[in-house]
């Protein structure tokens, strides 16, 4: 089933979750173990993160050092295929440009219907940490709407080789991500805006927002992507605050701000467990006010820890159902 199909369903989940591949060497226990408490509550989908190659320096020999390049958390092809199995729900792995040729791109998006994979999250993907801004492969794509395209042709059974005869066609849903602060490097929201509905016109049919800690911004994005013609389901994310240093860490790795009330909260906490619970309450109040305004469904970002999400969905939802 497609994200738009969940999301017309009258009676469908109200919330949905991200989850991060484990790093290498670790076991999909650890996805499992999230899943196991989250599915009780019915998410209506997952969907699954990629992380681009980084650069390593080892040291092979008195001041010599050789560079490596490494994925440190590979696997969302299979964690998908494996979440479909195990808990029969729908998953969204995330697409990238960075790191990928368009060749490897297909090769990837052919691997994922092959497994049933029916929805996808396209985007452009982070910079390398090293380098400061991105970068795309010198035979990849540098923009989301470009892998958009790709997509959408082999939707239509349009393949890389010309010459390929008697194509079958894939039937992915498209995602893409919105950003209710605007994209970091766009010049201004009206910017960021004419891109994001250049790739719904091109064949995006929802929207993942980046995560967000002042509802206002999401209710006046979506009122400026409605004034400008972008008609197609809005999904807010959403994700708590539980510890105190993430009061930098988040604005400086998300480009987000945080609202004077919750930084006050959480500074005048004395105790872990009072910043935890600062953090949840706030994420609990956003549910509710974001369900009360009819969104089409949650999004939290788990970041690989299931109990903060568990506890703002028994708050949200009610009790653990039999």
């Amino acid at each position: 089933m497609t994200i738009t199909e969940i999301l017309n369903q009258p009676d469908h989940s109200r919330f949905s979750i991200e989850l991060l591949p484990p790093l290498k060497g670790q076991h999909i226990d650890s996805i499992y173990r999230t899943m196991d408490a989250l599915m009780p509550f019915n998410p209506a989908f997952v969907d699954v993160t990629y992380h681009r190659e980084e650069y390593v320096y080892r040291e092979v020999g008195p001041g010599l050092l050789q560079k490596r390049t490494v994925r440190k958390r590979p696997g969302t092809v299979g964690i998908c295929a494996a979440l479909m199995n195990r808990y029969e729900i729908e998953t969204v792995p995330h697409i990238i440009c960075g790191g990928f040729s368009v060749e490897e791109t297909e090769n990837a998006l052919i691997d994922l219907d092959f497994v049933g994979v029916r929805n996808v999250l396209a985007l452009r993907g982070d910079a390398i940490r090293s380098e400061g801004r991105f970068k795309a492969d010198a035979d990849g794509h540098t923009y989301a709407i470009d892998l958009v395209d790709q997509i959408v042709d082999l939707n239509k059974g349009v393949y890389l080789d010309p010459d390929l005869k008697n194509t079958t066609t894939t039937s992915f849903c498209i995602g893409v991500a919105g950003y209710p602060e605007k994209h970091f490097e766009a010049p201004n929201p009206d910017s960021d805006l004419r891109w994001l509905k250049q790739k719904v016109d091109h064949g995006a049919e929802y929207i993942i927002t980046q995560m967000f800690f002042d509802n206002r911004r999401y209710f006046d994005f979506v009122d400026r992507c409605r004034d400008n013609g972008i008609d197609v389901p809005i999904i807010p994310g959403i994700k708590p605050l539980t510890t105190a240093t993430q009061l930098s860490v988040l604005p400086q790795v998300f480009h987000v701000d945080l609202p004077d009330e919750l930084v006050a909260a959480v500074e005048a906490a004395k105790t872990k467990d009072q910043v935890r619970e600062a953090g949840i309450s706030w994420c609990t109040r956003q549910a509710e006010e974001l369900l009360d305004r009819g969104v089409p469904t949650l999004h939290f970002y788990t970041m690989g820890k299931a109990n903060p999400t568990v506890e703002i969905a028994r708050r949200v939802f009610g009790h653990v159902p039999a």
